[in-house]
């Protein structure tokens, strides 16, 4: 907590007198607000919540709670209309319903846990630990002396896994699915009181809770098992709370990142959802106004948002995207400006998404979702695009994808326009061709004639995330994945966790564990302290030399200079080639400034590739049934092959081999070149040599 206070203070040293008061008046605010919480609670007797909501009565305030537009689809569908629009996922809906009914969950790489009776809701199920019901500002929620992770309980406790109980229920009427939800949410309740426990600690949890529980309602507002007079009362309170609660808790910061767009989020769905009254109208006019006044802050012009990290790009679309579609279900606005971003970070996604539906691993993930619908796996992002091109008359976008998450979050009407869409307007994909995205940094090579399948490269050269602070971006200036022919052969290697192991968690954000060189066994930008798990210096201020992209090859070239800071400086300059027709890729490693450095560049292979040694600078890569070669050029340089670790997803790490580049003494260039094997080279040696002298020679920085 100490630390924490003096980051603070560091943080804070410089803000103008207004903006440390109103902070300060912000945390008083929090605090007195928590010792208010119980009787607060207590006073939302049923009378006082139908007046909070201008209803008259529990039936009738029912009703017209389930008659209000809702954005996601909670109407009844037949298995069998529902396996025309859907083939195949009814059945995955049913087992995991049956799972959720079970409570059984697979969360956060847990593996399947069986919560049991009742749930223990404050408890990290992986390492035990529980947290104390105590008022939430007194819990110390980021012990990093401990090896429990808060996110455990959280993720837990947001609910989500009950929506497929819902979808299921929604498929076949089996009311069992309903008083499974309805005692999940009935224990969770009891356990929870208002502002105690840890649950309560982060309000973004607490928004996004508050959505899974408005879509819970619409989804089994018909059902007999939620009839209960008692049990609507306690419900309909506890919404009602969780809206009130994300108003007086909103997650301000000097910059914003996604937490306050979740809590905006939350409160335009709750808002929304109750419609009337003094606090539900504040809640979704206050929310709405934050999510316009922070899309342009967060969400860089070229529609990538400004955490540097792929899948916080996924989620906060999502949070952008829910509230807008909710406003054009009940006939508000939504202005141009939103929606034309909306379509650029769709863009982007359809840009990074690769053909088999996965995503580079680029800066953290956590799994985070606002409604997971689907089934597809957690690095596909490529049902966004088409949720957005539909949403907003981008017939290119919406012909992207269909499937389960268009259809439950869009309806069957818009699930069917999708379909007939996708043949006449897959032409016009914008998955296709080479794209830039210069305020985000990101650089992307596509080629693919689909026969020997697409290649795929994508290149890092931009600014740190959360706007210089580091937060969810990593020490990954320079760092690229590559697949080629549709192998996936060069990977970052994710995040693996946050607060459960501090050790791991630099590890895998810091620039060893990306394919860009390490100097002197220095970060690109130093970690301020190893305990700020998401705090960096901006020390690699990245600088773009030349992008190029043709029919025939597309070409980069950038540099940064997070080791001017050196004695001698040295500011790293690479250069990236794709050529299109032999699928060649070429990377090209130099150095702007002289004395002696330790230089190391490590490649990670992505795990089930086998690499072997052919003889000095070659090796020979096995991706599947494939054959690749990656071959060096480089006078002095060493190499050694060794092992490492690759994150698919929170809380998972599989082996992986890590081929790293040395060189101790005078800075010197080194060429790599990775190919096909089939129709190689005959010298890959010369090709690097001839494909050295097609790169752009752009004015140092």
């Amino acid at each position: 907590m100490t630390k924490r206070v003096f980051e603070l203070i560091r943080r804070g040293w410089r803000k103008p007198p207004q903006v440390i008061i109103r902070w300060l008046v912000r945390q008083a605010r929090s605090e007195l607000d928590q010792h208010l919480a119980r009787r607060r609670s207590r006073r939302m007797t049923p009378s006082r919540l139908l007046a909070a909501v201008k209803g008259e009565n529990l039936d009738s305030l029912w009703a017209r709670l389930a008659e209000s537009p809702f954005a996601p689809y909670t109407e009844p569908i037949s298995a069998g209309d529902y396996e025309n629009f859907c083939p195949g996922d009814g059945a995955r809906i049913i087992e995991a319903a049956e799972k959720a009914v079970e409570r059984r969950v697979d969360l956060l790489g847990s593996g399947e846990v069986a919560l049991g009776r009742p749930i223990q809701w404050h408890r990290d199920f992986k390492s035990g630990h529980s947290w104390p019901m105590a008022p939430f500002h007194r819990l110390n929620i980021l012990d990093l002396d401990r090896d429990s992770d808060v996110k455990v309980p959280w993720e837990l406790s947001r609910l989500q896994w009950l929506i497929p109980a819902g979808q299921a229920y929604l498929l076949t009427g089996d009311e069992r699915y309903a008083e499974a939800a309805r005692q999940v949410i009935k224990e969770w309740a009891e356990a929870n009181p208002l502002a105690r426990g840890v649950n309560w600690a982060c309000t973004m949890d607490v928004a996004l809770r508050g959505i899974t529980l408005a879509w819970l309602f619409h989804v089994f507002h018909r059902s007999a098992k939620w009839w209960d007079g008692d049990f609507r009362d306690d419900f309909l309170k506890l919404l009602y709370l969780h809206g009130d609660f994300t108003s007086r808790h909103l997650e301000w910061s000097d910059v914003n990142g996604n937490h306050l767009l979740a809590d905006a989020a939350g409160l335009v769905v709750m808002g929304l959802f109750f419609g009337t009254g003094n606090g539900p109208r504040s809640w979704q006019k206050r929310g709405w106004k934050i999510l316009n006044d922070e899309l342009p802050k967060q969400v860089f012009a070229d529609g990538v948002d400004f955490e540097a990290s792929t899948a916080y790009h996924r989620l906060v679309l999502e949070l952008l995207l829910l509230p807008a579609l909710h406003r054009l279900k009940r006939g508000l606005d939504v202005p141009g400006e939103y929606a034309s971003r909306l379509r650029r970070m769709a863009a982007f996604t359809a840009a990074y998404c690769r053909a088999d539906g996965t995503s580079p691993l680029w800066g953290d993930a956590d799994d985070g979702r606002v409604l997971p619908f689907g089934p597809q796996a957690w690095g596909d992002h490529r049902y966004l695009v088409g949720q957005v091109g539909l949403a907003f008359g981008d017939t290119s976008q919406a012909a992207t994808s269909a499937g389960p998450e268009v259809f439950w979050m869009m309806g069957p009407d818009v699930a069917a326009e999708a379909a007939e869409s996708a043949p006449e307007a897959s032409s016009e994909s914008p998955c296709l061709g080479s794209q830039a995205f210069p305020d985000g940094g990101v650089y992307i090579m596509r080629s693919g004639d689909g026969k020997t399948g697409p290649d795929h490269v994508f290149i890092d050269c931009g600014p740190v995330g959360l706007g210089g602070r580091g937060g969810h971006g990593h020490n990954d200036c320079l760092s690229f994945e590559a697949v080629l022919t549709g192998a996936a052969l060069i990977t970052d290697c994710g995040a693996y966790v946050y607060t459960a192991d501090p050790l791991w968690r630099n590890d895998f954000r810091s620039t060893a564990f990306h394919n860009t060189p390490m100097i002197d066994a220095k970060e690109q930008n130093r970690f301020v302290d190893p305990d700020y798990l998401w705090t960096l210096r901006d020390d690699a201020t990245p600088d773009v030399r030349h992008w190029q992209t043709s029919d025939d090859a597309d070409w980069f070239v950038g540099a940064h200079g997070g080791y001017r800071r050196l004695d001698p400086p040295l500011t790293l300059v690479r250069a990236i080639m794709l050529e299109k027709a032999g699928h060649r890729l070429l990377i090209v490693d130099d150095f702007e400034g002289g004395g002696s450095h330790g230089i190391r560049i490590p490649y990670h292979f992505h795990p089930g590739v086998v690499a072997e040694p052919v003889e000095p600078g070659l090796w020979k890569l096995r991706a599947g049934d494939r054959d690749f070669l990656l071959a060096s050029d480089g006078e002095g340089w060493s190499s050694a092959l060794g092992d490492g670790w690759v994150s698919p997803s929170y809380g998972v790490k599989n082996p992986a081999r890590v081929l790293t580049f040395m060189l101790d003494g005078p800075p010197r260039p080194l060429a790599l070149a990775l190919m096909p094997a089939g129709g190689a080279s005959d010298d890959p040696l010369q090709w690097i040599r001839d494909a050295k002298t097609r790169l752009p020679e752009p004015e140092p920085g």
